[in-house]
């Protein structure tokens, strides 16, 4: 978690700086919760109390982001370029380079390991719990439209010759595409088997029920 402290004062304002000068970090770096503002009492004397502040410093998630994957890229000879960007509570990280494919790896695998590792190291310094998104060449957008016309096209035929259809292994990010493209066809459904890292998708001819 990251570093804060919490402090008093007779001021918001006096309780915060006292705050950032334990910290030694400047106002913009620092992320601030007013927890009491305080109060003057009667006549200003009698029942007051101090306001309470929790400060705490901001993670910079960009240099996160950098201190980790820079070096992995450097083993592999990669020379590329990384934009991080934030989208509510999602981490969003695009690789620009040459040699996509040692990145990817096989059926994503290798892009996939990197984005957990890449989560694991972001959330261990965030106060709250961010996904985080490890993309390169548009490789996931072009991987999610390739699967959406491949569940579509497979559905037709298991809906024509009522015979179920078992993908090949995919990860849990894949196999929800296929479930959600198909959730709503009508007399088809899909589910899971197997374990994992070769758990795979049926997708299955489900007869209508008869109205009583």
């Amino acid at each position: 978690m990251p570093e804060f402290v919490e402090k008093e004062g007779k001021t918001v304002e006096s309780a915060i700086e006292e705050a950032l000068n334990e910290l030694n970090i400047e106002q913009e770096d620092a992320e601030i919760e007013i927890i009491d503002e305080g109060s003057k009492g009667l006549f200003g004397i009698i029942g007051g109390r101090n306001a309470l502040v929790r400060v705490r410093k901001k993670v910079d998630y960009e240099k996160a982001v950098r201190e980790f994957l820079e070096p992995i890229f450097n083993a592999m000879s990669i020379n590329g370029d990384l934009e991080v960007s934030m989208e509510e509570d999602c981490l969003n990280v695009r690789v620009y380079a040459d040699d996509i494919g040692i990145i990817i790896g096989r059926r994503g695998e290798t892009l996939d390991a990197l984005q957990y590792l890449l989560g694991l190291v972001v959330n261990k310094s965030s106060e709250k719990f961010l996904r985080v998104v490890l993309d390169v060449g548009n490789y996931r957008e072009k991987r999610e439209e390739t699967l959406e016309k491949l569940a579509k096209k497979l559905a037709g035929k298991v809906a024509k010759n009522r015979k179920s259809i078992t993908l090949e292994p995919m990860n849990p990010y894949e196999r929800r595409i296929i479930h959600a493209t198909l959730q709503n066809y009508r007399n088809i459904e899909t589910y899971s088997v197997g374990d994992e890292p070769n758990r795979k998708v049926v997708i299955r001819y489900k007869r209508e029920q008869k109205q009583e």
